[in-house]
């Protein structure tokens, strides 16, 4: 590991009685091939996770704001559990100094790609709860995770894709993926504006401009972001 895994441990909020479970949960499979052990990477670990972080997070929101509608709670709960959410934790913890990778992903950047911190994450929700309990495990989601989760009401902090927000959105609430479209083209072709329209199933859509398609597909994506932040309310 790059860094002392005591530093994670006190990251963590936990001391684990079996390290095995820790170093587990930061074993990718690139790193499982090399040593011909395909069962000790983090990939039941994640599934697992996965579980735990649904209900832990579902658990903490009811708790705080019993008020809430449904669709309100939903809304915030697929911020909460989303892959750019638990990349930004991933960040703030450093995790990728402490991942177990393989040759070929630590050269290809794999300490810093979004959707192989996000799965660490969870793998380890998954490796606080089979050490700890349930207690170690919601007490991170909780002060790590949750934090104060009115301010995903108004969009995730931090989002710049604003169409994989929307993809993620959509999925968590079962609701269809957005469909893009270009509905017109203006002016000379040195400098062109483009109309976008995404349509989210039948009641969500949004139009707007943007200097190329994916600008204006980006814009629309988050006017129907604030929309659905809206929903429910």
């Amino acid at each position: 590991m790059g860094a002392p895994i005591e530093v994670l441990e006190e990251a963590l909020g936990h001391r684990f009685r079996n390290r095995g479970l820790l170093e587990r949960a930061l074993t990718h499979t690139s790193r499982a091939h090399e040593r011909n052990a395909q069962d000790a990477d983090n990939e039941q670990l994640e599934f697992l996770g996965d579980s735990i972080l649904g209900f832990l997070v579902s658990e903490a929101l009811v708790a705080r704001y019993a008020s809430y509608p449904e669709g309100r709670l939903s809304k915030i709960k697929a911020h909460l559990v989303s892959s750019s959410h638990l990349f930004k934790v991933a960040r703030e913890l450093n995790l990728g100094e402490h991942l177990l990778l393989g040759r070929g992903e630590e050269m290809s950047g794999g300490r810093e790609k979004r959707a192989l911190l996000a799965d660490a994450v969870e793998a380890l929700i998954a490796a606080l709860y089979l050490d700890g309990g349930i207690g170690p495990a919601r007490q991170f989601v909780v002060n790590q995770l949750v934090g104060d989760p009115r301010l995903a009401d108004e969009g995730p902090e931090g989002v710049t894709d604003y169409k994989s927000a929307l993809q993620e959105m959509a999925q968590a609430l079962h609701l269809p993926q957005p469909r893009y479209s270009t509905i017109e083209e203006r002016g000379p072709e040195h400098a062109k504006t483009f109309l976008v329209e995404v349509r989210l199933g039948s009641e969500w859509k949004s139009q707007a401009e943007g200097l190329s398609k994916k600008s204006a597909g980006q814009n629309a994506a988050k006017q129907v972001l604030q929309q659905l932040s809206e929903w429910g309310r």
